[in-house]
């Protein structure tokens, strides 16, 4: 009778029987992704661009302030230096006395100017690492951290923040060296984080890395970050540059993919290219040989001005970006190029 009463009660309901939970498999990619967020992103852009910061000018003391905060940042973070015991690697750009020379890290033209009166700028680029399982070959991933100072001769605003440029690819660069620690995954090739000083003076930091780094013939692929904040594009704030080698075409159905499996905000434009000639740190990589990737949401009219500020920045699409962009690194990782 009592058995009789069971069958009844659990074919009533009335007794309930414990489900176990099936754990889903959550895959090293997706623990790196669930890392990148906006509460960060809004962190280190709003530092980086403060007024404090004076506008980061490379080879002054608001350079050098915000250099000390990334470097912190990079050890609160547990990451490796990428030689010996220090993130920093120092190097000096040299100029012509005229103010409106740039500056080279070239020792031929070097030569050449010291011949007269010249300026020198002490910059420091900042290098973190996480080794892959294949020592023999290499990936990079960097932004610069530096932008244009201040004029005190300016009217108003003499600051130029650099907000979009390029506070918003130093904070994708961090917070996807996070994702990579994150996953607990050695990746299969050696991954290099790099925040580049004296680009806006000419290339300098990423061409001084090129132009000494034994390994580079090891460099298979950078990724580039320079401006990724920004609506350019009227009417479309899901949009965003992706420009890679014409021969890499591997890399546009990489994003595609992404976006389409991870339901990211983002409708890019596609331009493979067989010409990285143009300003940006991604020129002395593509030089050496490497394939490119270089994210970028393009110009606008706060473009070089003090007006490059937080407030114009969309925070959603920058933060998306950067998730793409892990995702896409992810692979250049550790997928066969």
């Amino acid at each position: 009778m009592k058995k009789a009463f069971l069958l009844l009660s659990l074919l009533a309901g009335l007794v309930t029987m414990p489900i176990q939970a099936k754990k889903v498999k959550i895959t090293p990619e997706q623990k790196g992704l669930q890392t990148i967020n906006l509460t960060t992103a809004k962190a280190h852009v709003e530092f980086l661009a403060s007024d404090l910061l004076k506008g980061r000018e490379a080879g002054t003391e608001s350079g050098h302030i915000a250099g000390e905060y990334l470097i912190s940042t990079l050890k609160q973070m547990g990451a490796t230096p990428l030689m010996g015991d220090s993130f920093v690697q120092p190097f000096e750009g040299y100029s012509y006395f005229n103010k409106t020379s740039g500056y080279t890290v070239d020792p031929q033209r070097i030569e050449q100017i010291m011949q007269g009166p010249y300026r020198v700028a002490h910059m420091r680029n900042l290098l973190a690492k996480i080794e892959g399982k294949n020592p023999e070959e290499i990936v990079v991933i960097g932004a610069h951290y530096d932008h244009l100072g201040y004029d005190p001769m300016l009217v108003d605003d003499q600051i130029y923040n650099g907000a979009d440029d390029n506070a918003s690819g130093v904070q994708a660069v961090l917070q996807i060296l996070q994702a990579f620690l994150s996953t607990g995954q050695q990746p299969e090739r050696t991954v290099i984080f790099a925040l580049w000083d004296g680009e806006e003076k000419g290339l300098c930091g990423s061409q001084y890395f090129v132009n000494h780094f034994a390994d580079i013939k090891k460099v298979k692929g950078y990724l580039n970050f320079d401006m990724i904040g920004r609506d350019c594009v009227e009417g479309r704030n899901d949009h965003f540059n992706y420009m890679y080698t014409a021969k890499d075409s591997v890399y546009a159905d990489w994003l595609k993919g992404d976006i389409q499996r991870h339901s990211l905000s983002l409708d890019p434009s596609y331009s493979p290219s067989d010409d990285f000639s143009g300003g940006s740190d991604q020129v002395p990589f593509f030089n050496a040989g490497a394939s490119i990737m270089w994210f970028q949401t393009g110009g606008h009219p706060d473009y070089h001005k003090p007006s490059d500020e937080c407030k114009h920045i969309n925070w959603e699409k920058m933060v998306e970006i950067t998730k793409a962009a892990f995702l896409c690194f992810w692979k250049m990782a550790n997928e066969t190029l």
